[in-house]
């Protein structure tokens, strides 16, 4: 029997190594097994049949929509985790992104089929459908309600239009040198932030219908995605270089600093990014 001081202030206390191994593995296993914070908690909602292309919680977090490649976009429950409403048969390629205007109980998807579609939540029946003549890689909606913003593959264009009718307000062709990934309107329904696999990223203002920001990112690979914090102020990009980049797009003190780089949490491509409410 192998005996061995635990204490090392103590001259006599010996223990049994293989007794307290034995002991450890025991309170690891009751630890993990039987504390109710040792685990988190998941539901997995299944019903897609295809890649999940957008996911957002919505209705004060009750419910949750999502949009895929296999040509939907779902809302689900999020207590009971059931499929409450499926939009199907209204695309005819992959969905993209989904977006939703809360205030008119309506969902607006894009899609690889070159069109834009807004639905009724209720009947689940398509409202407008607007051709926009590219494959369209995202779509926000303003805080307000009233414009829809897309991006498309076709001449790297930004499209604007109005979220009750379908109606094209606005069309930026060559809004970038490449693709844009992303197209996101700030809080205050004042810009559009887009950004490209070119790695640059752009404030569009819909007051003055110009670009009035150009940021040369330090991104070494494709910018992936954007989101706004709730007051408009920080901008965040997701790159497939494997980190996020933080931009003070009110103040700028990104022309003389450069934007914060946050780096060293992800072995692979960053594909996403959002801010909690509270920031």
């Amino acid at each position: 029997m192998t005996c061995r001081n635990i204490d090392p202030l103590s001259l006599d206390e010996t223990i049994d190594e293989g007794k307290e191994e034995t002991d450890v593995e025991k309170r690891r296993s009751s630890v993990w097994e039987h504390q109710e914070l040792a685990q988190i908690p998941i539901k997995v909602l299944r019903g897609h049949t295809d890649a999940v292309t957008g996911c957002h919680f919505c209705f004060d977090d009750t419910k949750v929509l999502t949009s895929s490649h296999d040509k939907t976009a779902t809302l689900w429950d999020t207590e009971s985790g059931a499929a409450l409403s499926v939009f199907e048969r209204g695309h005819l390629s992959n969905v993209s992104e989904c977006a939703l205007i809360p205030d008119k109980k309506r969902l607006i998807t894009a899609s690889w089929d070159k069109t834009l579609n807004a639905w009724d939540l209720e009947t689940g029946k398509i409202i407008w459908t607007a051709a926009q003549g590219g494959l369209l890689m995202s779509c926000s909606v303003s805080e307000d309600g009233k414009y829809v913003v897309s991006s498309s593959d076709l001449e790297n264009a930004i499209c604007l239009t109005s979220a009750d009718t379908g109606e094209r307000l606005f069309h930026v062709k060559d809004h970038h040198k490449s693709t844009i990934t992303r197209c996101q309107f700030d809080p205050q329904s004042q810009h559009v932030a887009s950004v490209s696999e070119d790695r640059t990223i752009k404030l569009w203002d819909l007051v003055s219908t110009q670009t009035t920001l150009s940021i040369n990112s330090t991104h070494t690979n494709v910018i992936s995605n954007c989101c706004f914090t709730a007051n408009g102020r920080y901008l965040c990009t997701a790159s497939w270089d494997k980190t996020l980049q933080l931009w003070d797009v009110q103040t700028g003190t990104f022309r003389s600093h450069g934007g914060l780089t946050l780096s060293k949490g992800h072995d692979g491509s960053v594909s996403s990014c959002a801010f909690s409410t509270d920031v």
